[in-house]
């Protein structure tokens, strides 16, 4: 993954402009935009900055700004009395019809293209239509390009999906509970339901709330059919440099989740995120997750997953926190847990311990470069880290998730690599007690949310055994 470094401006988000995404995270109406700053020839190319496409140092003003507002309308005003709604809205899932194993649902996931990131594979619609979208708990909505589309990404994985031809498709009116639970869901002059799911730099996902027919594979090489799945038809986004994608696979916390719609649990397992060819990537909703390994309490705050950092070590090593890092209150006490960003970001206090004993270790023998805190070294990940030591992450009620070589720095260029590990404060004080784990840190586990017992597992395994 190429680097650049990144600086923040506000725009106003223009609809019909060809500005392509720079993640996919939801941020309302905020107007900000990722920009390019003067990058080192020498060391990053500016053929990814010409695409307009974002890096590592992206993602996280993505992530950042994504999470000081909330996704609905409805977070916004909730009461007493709307959240004692939730148990009528529980009542009125069970009461869907389904035609499927509850216990069984299980998706492959692909990486992406560009990005470190995973797309998950289903179907959607009868006759079916093959779809791939960004597999992201940060957001609370899956939603998938529709025909008619304007500016929208020209897709190569089968046709665009066109709800006119599909015997499966049926809309949702805007007078429907769950349309105050869409992202600024709201009525259109046919009194369909509306949502606007805007996404930082770039144009935001536009469309109606619709349900359909979605087909997901099975470990036995079946298939299963699970009828009116709410999602949202996307006639307006933008532009995306993987022409694979058709939407975004939400599984955040949201009323809308695909995931609150199958039940209370899901686990992904990933590989290798840079190996194209490893096939036992995967993604289980409902009772089929895999509930194994470490556990740690896991909280739900303004619709995102998060877990209590306790501790970092860096092989045996213990290091050395202000006790206080750990002793804050509230959301600030906590660390989010997403599968939509690639880097993992830090609070202050735990970065600057940990980027002190890596340079500790490496600054002996190897040439670093820093720009604006980022820690990068001249040489090669395959051979100059042999033998580094890993890096574990000591989470609440004693679960570990430990890092190695391979998730703790990435290639940047063919002579340069990076720490895949972020002060988020660099981009302001506010953020300097933000913490996220990002993808690339969960490589080689086995990662599951159990949403009714409050509790996050990881599970080191190779994601071929979870088959047998």
């Amino acid at each position: 993954m190429l680097e650049r470094n990144l600086k923040v401006a506000t725009q106003e988000f223009e609809d019909d402009d060809a500005v392509r995404y720079k993640h996919f995270l939801p941020c309302k109406n905020l107007g900000y935009q990722i920009v390019a700053s003067e990058v080192d020839e020498k060391l990053f190319s500016s053929e990814n900055v010409a695409h307009g496409w974002p890096t590592f140092d992206a993602m996280l003003v993505a992530y950042v700004f994504a999470h000081m507002s909330n996704d609905t309308v409805a977070d916004r005003t909730e009461t007493p009395t709307m959240k004692a709604s939730l148990a009528r809205l529980s009542y009125l899932y069970a009461k869907i019809e389904r035609d499927f194993d509850i216990n069984d649902l299980w998706l492959n996931l692909h990486p992406s293209a560009s990005e470190p990131l995973f797309l998950v594979n289903f179907s959607m619609g009868q006759p079916p239509v093959p779809q791939l979208a960004i597999m992201d708990s940060g957001s609370s909505l899956l939603w998938i390009q529709c025909a008619p589309c304007k500016s929208c990404s020209q897709q190569i994985i089968g046709q665009m999906f066109d709800p006119s031809i599909s015997s499966t498709y049926g809309s949702l009116s805007c007078k429907n509970i769950i349309c105050r639970y869409a992202p600024s869901g709201e009525c259109d002059s046919s009194s369909q339901c509306v949502y606007n799911q805007t996404y930082v730099e770039g144009l935001p996902s536009v469309g109606v709330i619709a349900t359909e027919q979605l087909i997901f594979g099975s470990p036995d090489e079946g298939t299963n059919a699970v009828n009116n799945v709410i999602f949202g038809c996307s006639h307006r986004n933008g532009d995306y440099k993987d022409r694979r994608f058709t939407g975004v696979f939400g599984l955040g916390s949201g009323i809308t989740s695909v995931v609150n719609q199958m039940g209370s649990k899901f686990s992904y397992c990933i590989g290798n995120i840079a190996d194209p060819d490893y096939s036992y990537n995967q993604l289980v909703l409902s009772e089929a997750a895999n509930m194994e390994g470490y556990s740690t309490p896991l909280d739900v705050v303004d619709g995102h997953y998060q877990v209590i950092l306790e501790g970092i070590s860096v092989g045996e090593t213990r290091l050395v926190i202000d006790p206080s890092a750990f002793q804050r209150t509230g959301k600030e006490r906590r660390v989010i847990i997403d599968s939509g960003t690639a880097p993992t970001w830090l609070a202050e206090n735990e970065y600057r311990a940990l980027e002190r004993e890596v340079r500790n270790l490496l600054d002996r023998f190897l040439t670093p470069f820093m720009r604006e805190s980022f820690l990068c070294y001249r040489g090669k990940v395959g051979q100059d880290l042999v033998g580094f030591p890993a890096v574990t992450f000591h989470f609440a009620e004693g679960a570990d998730l430990v890092v190695d070589t391979e998730s703790m720095f990435y290639q940047a260029t063919p002579n340069i690599f990076c720490m895949a590990v972020r002060q988020a404060s660099v981009y302001g004080k506010d953020f300097k007690d933000f913490s996220v784990i990002g993808l690339m840190a969960q490589q080689y586990y086995n990662v599951a949310y159990d949403l009714n017992k409050h509790k996050l597992f990881f599970q080191r395994i190779d994601c071929e055994l979870l088959d047998e």
